[in-house]
């Protein structure tokens, strides 16, 4: 026969284990079920990208990631040649066109010039070439550009600026090709080049926080009861923005220098509606291409392969009119 206290200690610890059950049953439904009920608006931060991907600056979703400070789209464009043989120079050349006229927001709100830069994912194995391998005709396009790479193991992913717009609107990369001959984990074959480019200032921090070249919003509905100008740490001037809500409270909004306000005192606004324009004339392109890295056995082969074809029709050609010559003999004869 069981000892009452033994059986009192089971039905204490069924009831812990269903209490702890319905809990986490009851947390995952909340989880699961929240995101529908109560739906919230989407954050995203630029170094949560970087933290999850070190290794590589485009997405599994194609996108590079300096797309997400640079949000804008504007044209980019990378020239690389169809085909390739190893251990040969050859220029891989961005373009990031634009306006010179136009100046962006700078970091104290003045009007500046736009600057550039690039990344160039190029295939394994290819990397910048050395000094020595630059043909001297190139050196003055390529200029005194460093070109660094994203990672310290991957020589093929290149980073290059900021660099002043008005110079450097074409860039390019001397490039290498590898050898299969003397690296077994290249192979002949078609590959793809990856470019992201962006010209101007972005308009996220990498911290995710709004730069001063962005467009910047009402926090609250209400009316502008006050706005008023104060300086900064660095003493430029940023303006406080006050909504008075209905219910009474009162939002500030900080704007720093560089937008310029649309709104003024007096104005109803609705939460979202934009309280300065968008200064922001600069964006992000992304292209990508194609280089095959040839065999050159395979490209000898196919020109003797051609060299024969010409022959044999030249052969023919001739035996025909050699025949022709003899059907006429015999008709004469």
């Amino acid at each position: 026969m069981r000892n009452p206290c033994t059986t009192a200690s089971l039905i204490s610890t069924a009831r812990a284990i269903v209490k702890t059950l319905l809990i986490a049953v009851a947390t995952l439904t909340f989880y699961l079920t929240s995101d529908v009920a109560l739906p919230q608006s989407a954050a995203a931060y630029p170094f949560w990208a970087q933290q999850t991907y070190p290794e590589t600056p485009r997405e599994p979703t194609g996108r590079i990631v300096c797309a997400n400070c640079h949000l804008a789209a504007k044209p980019a464009e990378v020239e690389v040649p169809q085909s390739i043989l190893p251990d040969t120079v050859f220029k891989a050349v961005v373009k990031i066109p634009y306006d010179t006229n136009i100046q962006q927001v700078g970091a104290d709100g003045s009007k500046v010039g736009l600057n550039v830069g690039a990344v160039l994912m190029l295939p394994e194995g290819f990397k910048i070439a050395p000094e020595d391998r630059i043909p001297e005709e190139w050196k003055e396009e390529v200029g005194d550009l460093y070109f660094q790479p994203y990672t310290e193991e991957q020589e093929n992913v290149l980073l290059v600026g900021p660099l002043p717009g008005e110079e450097y609107q074409e860039i390019v990369f001397p490039v290498l090709s590898p050898n299969p001959a003397t690296d077994n984990n290249i192979h002949f074959g078609k590959y793809a080049v990856h470019l992201g480019a962006n010209r101007g200032r972005g308009q996220v921090y990498p911290t995710g926080e709004k730069s001063n070249n962005t467009i910047y919003n009402a926090s609250a509905s209400g009316t502008i009861s006050k706005i008023t100008q104060e300086e900064d740490e660095d003493g430029n001037v940023k303006y406080l923005v006050s909504i008075q809500t209905e219910s009474g409270d009162t939002t500030v909004d900080t704007i720093p220098a560089g937008p310029e306000l649309i709104v003024s005192e007096g104005q109803s606004v609705t939460a979202g509606d934009a309280l300065t324009n968008n200064p922001n004339v600069g964006g992000f392109g992304q292209k990508d291409a194609e280089i095959v890295l040839q065999n050159p056995t395979r490209v000898q082969g196919l020109i003797a392969f051609i060299a024969l074809v010409m022959l044999a029709q030249v052969m023919l050609v001739l035996k025909k009119k050699q025949v022709e010559k003899v059907q006429a003999a015999e008709m004469n004869f």
